[in-house]
């Protein structure tokens, strides 16, 4: 959907979200990934799977593709966490991880309602948190962004570092 595509990821309670939210607001063409294009399924192959296993939240990667393709808006922003973002990274004119301290993160975490994914399950939490303290499940080649600020100025700083890479 854009001429330029970019991935904004980062672990659950890192305000990915927020990020898109306020994007849209913005009046810049922003997607949740997380409610657009994800379902259960095998990060490999892509064929689909009952359950709610987070190693299973991929996204259609061929929608994906359909949408970086497409070039009606000037920049699109893809905001949420996949499991196979492998299968289509090489796409995105840059890819932002947002990071929050431990501490933003419990907090953020608390004030989820349980019907949310990760909203302070245990063995969800310590999930996040072994993730947090590893990097692990986000891409690595990211540039990271201090989502710990108020978010107005994450998506500054996420707006400064596009026009950077333009």
């Amino acid at each position: 959907m854009g001429r330029r595509n970019f991935l904004i990821e980062g672990l659950s309670g890192t305000g990915k979200t927020a990020v898109c939210d306020e994007l849209q607001r913005r009046g810049y063409h922003a997607i949740h990934g997380d409610r657009e294009l994800a379902y259960r399924g095998d990060p490999e192959t892509g064929a689909p799977r009952d359950g709610s296993a987070h190693e299973h939240h991929v996204w259609n990667v061929e929608k994906v593709r359909a949408l970086v393709a497409d070039q009606a808006e000037p920049a699109t922003f893809f905001c949420g966490g996949s499991r196979n973002f492998s299968k289509f990274i090489d796409l995105f004119d840059a890819v932002f991880v947002l990071r929050v301290d431990l501490d933003t993160l419990h907090r953020r975490l608390d004030a989820r309602p349980d019907a949310e994914w990760g909203g302070g399950k245990p063995t969800e939490r310590e999930r996040i948190v072994e993730w947090h303290r590893t990097n692990g499940d986000v891409p690595p080649e990211g540039t990271l962004i201090d989502a710990t600020a108020p978010i107005e100025d994450v998506v500054d700083d996420i707006l400064r570092r596009c026009a950077a890479h333009a």
